[in-house]
């Protein structure tokens, strides 16, 4: 059982509190001058990714109490709880074991004293054997042809993730396999998908754990629909849908071949679930080979984040510093900015893995907390973002800390591209931190050979206050194992999070009340008479609706 502690209440937020008041006095640049070893204490090496949090508004005073508060909320035991299969998923009673699905060294890991490991490894065989078929063209479909084209439906976790990986990791795709997603019960998502594509050569993956969550079977009934219309007959659609899924009978009674069900377990949490069968498209579009590779990436940081002492793990720093400006700074959001095109549903992939991990507001003593808990996530792609929102962040009235992300080899050494990309890579951390001073912006405008009434104008709205916190993330080369090694990275600081705020970040109630009322309204729209039984609002909307379609 976790240890329920409102960090609020501890000895080290006390201090922290009391240091805040010091620490938000100091600029980043004074810092810099203070201690110019300041890079080196304040990074870390991992692999092929180096993680430089130097640019943050933090001591070593500030890390040790820090570290205190981790220490305090029970940090180093839950993590061991985690690991070794303890229920700490309390609200659903179920373990949180999405780590053992990449346990590349095998070790055992009981839940309920039976070992897990065997049963991930057969799945992972059968992973293997299908994708190899597919690849290799030996997966026929009903007229004999290979299949050119993977729709997986999906929704949430068994969606975001393959979206994001097989995004990531496009460089690394088989050439005339084609991977697609549709997630949204809006009909144009479907629709516009299968608009171009071939049903002999195309080869659905329905993604439902309980075959029964209503936009992806909407979806997939009416991609069967979609297949019949040419196809013909209900055999073919053993050849072109598999499931990933553990409802055999309801898997049966779409058509689909038992023998091609993929099946996981409920310690996998949805948005914990791409290293699980819900991988599938992922090590059919990339190769079994690379999906190992991005196993044995996550693999890597989990042993790092369960073995290494807190001040220099990781996914503990990177919790600690999103405390210290939640709670601190009162920062309402984290971005999340990297610098490869690859990674454009980076962002979007955490916004899940975050906010519907720690978008809680009852404690795990089950009373409501009276701090802040997490943070809105968002980002977009460098240099994208810079001419879109980076202005409200560095002259804009919010704290906003960001993560910056960039790989030394780009896998399109195109010209000058990747040189300019790292450019501003580098600079904007930078001019977060330095920002500009009236002196020299007023300098600036000087030599531009401006007057000095327009000088004495212009200056103010040229003036940077930087100050701006940023973690900065070189890494090699977005390779599978890199990716692996992140996407952890990121697992884990949202676990960290939770334990500090004393939430449970492995259920998500949250999702559960519209998907209700749908469930209510949704018989309501069948007829055309005028509803009265919901509020106001509500009613004037529902009866508009029905007026206009």
């Amino acid at each position: 059982m976790l240890q329920s502690t409102p960090f609020d209440q501890t000895a080290a937020y006390k201090k922290l509190k009391t240091h805040h008041k010091t620490i938000s006095q100091k600029h980043l640049k004074d810092l810099f001058l203070e201690d110019p070893d300041r890079h080196r204490k304040f990074s870390i090496r991992f692999g092929d990714i180096v993680l430089d949090y130097s640019k943050n508004r933090i001591t070593t005073r500030t890390r040790s109490y820090l570290i205190q508060l981790a220490e305090e909320c029970g940090l180093s035991d839950a993590i061991e709880q985690m690991f070794s299969g303890e229920k700490i998923n309390a609200t659903e009673g179920r373990s949180v074991l999405h780590t053992a699905l990449r346990n590349r060294s095998n070790t055992p890991v009981l839940v309920d004293g039976k070992d897990v490991m065997p049963d991930v490894n057969e799945v992972l065989a059968k992973m293997k054997d299908f994708s190899n078929k597919v690849r290799s063209g030996s997966w026929k479909g009903y007229t004999g042809k290979e299949i050119t084209d993977i729709v997986n439906i999906g929704i949430g976790g068994s969606d975001l993730g393959p979206v994001m990986v097989t995004e990531a990791l496009k460089s690394y795709g088989k050439k005339g396999l084609n991977v697609h997603f549709v997630s949204n019960v809006d009909g144009t998502h479907i629709a516009e998908t299968v608009k171009s594509l071939n049903p002999e050569t195309t080869l659905f993956m329905i993604a439902s754990k309980t075959f029964t969550t209503q936009e992806t079977m909407t979806n997939a009934l009416t991609a069967r629909g979609w297949f019949l219309e040419k196809a013909g007959e209900e055999e073919h659609v053993k050849k072109h849908f598999v499931a990933i899924s553990t409802n055999r009978a309801e898997v049966e009674k779409f058509g689909i071949d038992p023998e091609n069900m993929f099946g996981f377990w409920d310690w996998v949490g949805g948005r914990y679930s791409l290293w699980s069968a819900i991988g599938l498209s992922i090590a059919c579009f990339i190769g079994f080979q690379n999906f190992e590779q991005l196993l044995a990436g996550a693999h890597d940081m989990d042993n790092h984040f369960k073995t290494t002492k807190l001040e220099r793990n990781i996914p503990v720093i990177l919790g600690l510093l999103g405390v210290w400006y939640n709670n601190f700074f009162d920062a309402q959001t984290h971005a999340i900015l990297p610098y490869d095109q690859y990674l454009h549903r980076f962002a979007a992939y955490f916004q899940q893995g975050d906010m519907e991990s720690n978008g809680k507001y009852v404690g795990r003593n089950g009373e409501a907390v009276n701090y802040q808990t997490g943070p809105v996530i968002w980002g977009e792609p460098g240099t994208n973002g810079q001419h879109a929102f980076y202005q409200l962040i560095h002259q804009g009235t919010k704290v906003i800390p960001a993560d910056f992300i960039a790989p030394a080899v780009s896998h399109n050494p195109i010209g000058e591209h990747h040189k300019m990309l790292l450019s501003n890579f580098f600079a904007q951390t930078e001019a977060l931190m330095n920002g500009k001073t009236y002196e020299e912006a007023s300098e600036e405008l000087k030599k531009a050979g401006k007057t000095q009434e327009e000088i004495d104008f212009l200056t103010p709205f040229k003036v940077f206050q930087g100050n701006k916190p940023t973690n900065s993330f070189l890494v090699k080369k977005i390779t599978p194992k890199v990716l692996g090694s992140l996407l952890a990275m990121y697992e884990h600081k949202i676990f960290v999070q939770g334990i500090i705020w004393n939430i449970f970040s492995f259920d998500q109630w949250g999702v559960e009340l519209g998907k209700q009322l749908a469930n209510k309204i949704y018989p309501e729209l069948q007829n055309d008479w005028p509803v009265s039984n919901h509020d106001s609002s509500t009613n004037g909307l529902i009866n508009q609706y029905k007026r206009w379609r």
